[in-house]
């Protein structure tokens, strides 16, 4: 049947999601879902609009939400983008404001939807190599380009780019978009939405799925110039124009205003993150220096791929990738203290193997 496909399609490499396996009692650190639950004022707000109204189409600009979104980081609604996950979000960032004659910059080692966007919009990119210590250098960005992406904290890594650099490379790009994807900065970073009123070639994205516990409610947001913000609606109403539902829209503007629960799950996890490091340099692993909600491990002595499966086989699951320069490294997203103290004993049983 693929002599029906487009030729587009036939040149696709679709991105790979992490496993949601079917096997109960199973310790998940695979996909760097939040270990605790949403808010019960999300529940409460999403049960309360579970009403006759879903017979209705929600509101295709979800003002409600923009709105709140853009109090809480001193902005304006027209600012401020809203998605059906951030990974929507980006992909129409890719066919609004990257799709240039000059190649888009993103790392060698970053978020792999990136060149999948590529793939499916045909837009030209170059790979720039993270540094020795897997740290992206800024000078490295001082090239012709036609956008620059990057996720901030970087993943897989979980390294942090602080703001000042994030400034240095705005201030060098004028010309030219840069977008900081920021699915993890509420775990240790700071957001570059306080430059935004400066910098009108700044877009910054994210999600509810990870700080907010919301990955099954599938929101995500952008912040940035209006000028970039009506490049994405034009896309938006251009393929779908009410992605939003009505229950999305009412738990992430619950999400956003029970500050005081989202802030205590973060300090969790950063809690959790700091003991876990700690252990597993304690077993002999390198840890990457990690802002996000997951760490990135490797041992000198083990095969990081042979420990995933035994891992596996031990009920509790972690992410390996197959791919140059980090197939050394396991991606191990922080669970409970229960869940990390359960890693850490089953690696020093098969350590000492």
């Amino acid at each position: 049947m693929s002599r029906y496909w487009s030729k587009v399609v036939h040149n696709l490499t679709p991105y790979v999601p992490g496993e949601q396996p079917k096997l109960e009692k199973l310790i998940k650190l695979n996909t760097n879902e939040n270990p605790y639950p949403p808010s019960p004022k999300v529940l409460a707000a999403i049960q309360q609009a579970t009403t006759a109204d879903l017979r209705l189409y929600p509101d295709p600009g979800a003002d409600s939400l923009r709105g709140v979104i853009a109090h809480y980081h001193g902005l304006q609604a027209d600012q401020v983008f809203v998605g059906n996950s951030s990974d929507e979000v980006l992909a129409h960032v890719f066919q609004a404001l990257l799709k240039h004659d000059l190649a888009i910059l993103f790392p060698d080692i970053s978020y792999s939807f990136y060149p999948v966007y590529c793939g499916l919009y045909e837009i030209t990119a170059r790979a720039v190599p993270l540094d020795a210590q897997f740290q992206i250098n800024i000078a490295d960005y001082a090239q012709a380009n036609g956008g620059i992406i990057f996720p901030n904290p970087n993943a897989p890594t979980g390294c942090l780019l602080n703001l000042a650099s994030i400034e240095s490379l705005l201030q060098n790009n004028r010309n030219t978009v840069v977008i900081i994807d920021e699915a993890y900065i509420d775990f240790g970073g700071e957001t570059a939405i306080a430059l935004i009123n400066q910098y009108p070639n700044l877009l910054v994205v994210q999600t509810l799925s990870k700080s907010r516990s919301l990955a099954g409610l599938r929101v995500g947001f952008a912040a940035g110039h209006v000028d970039l913000i009506a490049g994405l609606n034009r896309v938006k109403n251009s393929f779908n124009s009410y992605p939003l539902d009505r229950l999305a829209m009412a738990g992430a503007i619950a999400a956003f205003e029970d500050h005081d629960y989202f802030r205590r799950n973060c300090d969790a996890v950063i809690a959790s993150r700091e003991r876990l490091t700690e252990d597993l340099r304690k077993l002999g692993f390198q840890v990457l220096p990690s802002a996000a909600n997951f760490v990135f491990a490797r041992h000198p002595d083990f095969d990081a791929q042979i420990l995933a499966q035994d891992l596996r086989t031990s009920g509790i699951i972690v992410r390996h990738f197959k791919l140059p320069r980090i197939s050394d490294f396991l991606r191990i997203s922080i669970g409970t203290d229960v869940e990390c103290t359960a890693l850490v004993s089953a690696l020093r049983i098969l350590l000492a193997k």
